[in-house]
């Protein structure tokens, strides 16, 4: 949906309309918070916070707001995403309702642990 690849969060959020602006800075928000020390980076156009490798994604569609926490952060929650359009990878919040702020921050906190645990074990 986005033409241009962004350079970064900011320009990404910016391309949208005002209403999705203000769910994209929530989501942005939610991230950051469950995740203060990941780094905010632009990866295959989209949206990505980064903790030693990439945590989650989000993307806007038409009709949804994606967002990407990897096959083991949607099958680590699968019970309560069932309300949820979900793929392997991926989750469908619909854009015109609120995002489930609770479960994202659940979602990231999860992943945030995943990657510190690979890299602890990378390390040794």
């Amino acid at each position: 949906m986005i033409k241009n690849k962004p350079d970064n969060i900011d320009d990404y959020i910016r391309s949208f309309p005002e209403e999705t602006q203000i769910l994209l800075n929530e989501l942005r928000t939610t991230i950051r918070k469950a995740a203060p020390n990941a780094e905010e980076v632009i990866s295959y156009a989209m949206p990505a916070f980064k903790l030693h490798r990439i945590l989650v994604y989000f993307a806007v569609h038409k009709n949804h707001i994606g967002f990407y926490p990897t096959a083991s952060g949607i099958e680590n929650f699968k019970k309560e995403l069932s309300v949820y359009k979900t793929s392997k990878g991926a989750i469908q919040f619909p854009i015109d309702k609120k995002l489930p702020l609770g479960l994202i921050t659940k979602i990231v906190k999860f992943r945030v642990a995943e990657n510190l645990q690979k890299a602890s074990i990378k390390k040794k």
